[in-house]
């Protein structure tokens, strides 16, 4: 059967339509004690952007820290809070930062209507009820977040998505004058996420006119930002993330993902360098753009860190390579149904111990 999935129901783009957020929240708010719930990164807090925040006196900001990557244990404390704040749900849960600030965002919309941890959803469609109403705004560019299915998690045995169509957004507001002020380098590693997406769509036993529609746009945009530059590089940023989610919307990542999964769950790797330093090393199955991977670093002064598995215990790279190898669509998509016999243990911890 071909996949019935689930995508956004309503997007807003343009420079300046964070100034439309009151009036879209307007539409979902209820009688006098309904409140919105406002997760959004600390990086905030005393910015420009925390004060246009449009908050009733009623709405719930919590101001969340995304030092560390998402996790199940952060995601059932921020829901109980928000439980323990009103005797009600809330109208809506806006997320308001990069990646991982959406992520938590879904995540907690998510647990607000499903009982028990989050750990015990990181899966494919575990996901019975729908979500309370959730909004993504992005501050940063190239995870697509804002579009996928997935809000990623490190749990206490894995870091593995809560896969579900519950988890899109419902609303995403895409301003490219919010993501102007994000630093040279986390700009690079976030629009390398969405690079590195549409290499590994594209070049996937998954591909479909579908995918491949979406991630040769957004490839295109991501070389035309990086190598290019201009005065709108960074609506055409946000762009090739929006394109660069729909096309694995209906495909899948790759090798590259599979293994910065395992690399941030041992080392706590943020997802976008992790993705960079992993994907420095896949010569053997993306050499054409691993080239031009490089030459987009060099152009922008970019700098990796080097030999970060160096010296670990044995115990942490076989967690590796557990976390790696449950990613099992990940493998069939890059390597095919036979991918057990092309990337074994070995070879896993072989790539690992290049870095």
């Amino acid at each position: 059967m071909f996949r019935n999935f689930k995508m956004v129901s309503r997007v807003v783009f343009g420079r300046g339509c964070f100034n439309q957020l009151d009036d879209i929240l307007a539409e979902k708010r209820g009688d006098s004690d309904s409140f919105i719930v406002f997760l959004v990164d600390d990086v905030f807090e005393q910015s420009r952007l925390a004060k246009r925040i449009f908050a009733k006196n009623k709405d719930f900001i919590i101001w969340v820290n995304v030092d560390d990557e998402p996790k199940t244990a952060y995601v059932d404390d921020l829901t109980q809070r928000i439980k323990g704040y009103a005797h009600r749900l809330p109208d809506g849960v806006v997320g308001i930062g990069g990646g991982s600030s959406m992520d938590l965002a879904k995540a907690v919309s998510l647990m607000l209507t499903n009982p028990g941890s989050s750990a015990d959803y990181q899966g494919w469609d575990l996901i019975k009820n729908p979500a309370v109403y959730h909004v993504g705004i992005p501050t940063l560019s190239g995870t697509g977040a804002e579009v996928s299915r997935t809000t990623v998690l490190s749990g206490p045995e894995k870091k593995l998505g809560i896969n579900s169509d519950h988890t899109v957004f419902d609303q995403i507001v895409l301003d490219p004058e919010l993501i102007a002020g994000a630093p040279a380098d986390q700009r690079f590693y976030t629009g390398m996420d969405t690079y590195i997406h549409c290499v590994e769509s594209l070049t996937g036993t998954y591909l479909n006119a579908f995918s491949k529609a979406y991630g040769e746009k957004a490839l295109k945009l991501c070389r035309e930002v990086f190598l290019e530059g201009g005065v709108d590089s960074d609506d055409k940023l946000m762009m090739a993330s929006y394109c660069g989610g729909m096309s694995i919307a209906y495909s899948q990542v790759g090798i590259c993902h599979a293994l910065s999964y395992g690399l941030s769950f041992v080392l706590g790797t943020h997802h976008g360098i992790g993705n960079c330093i992993v994907f420095d090393y896949l010569d053997e199955y993306y050499s054409e753009w691993v080239d031009e991977f490089r030459w987009m670093m060099e152009k922008h002064g970019i700098n990796l860190p080097r030999n970060l598995v160096a010296g670990i215990e044995k115990d942490q790279l076989e967690k590796m390579v557990d976390v790696a190898l449950v990613l099992e669509p990940l493998w069939e998509n890059a390597l095919g149904a036979g991918w057990r016999k092309i990337m074994t243990r070995e070879k896993i911890k072989d790539l690992y111990q290049r870095m």
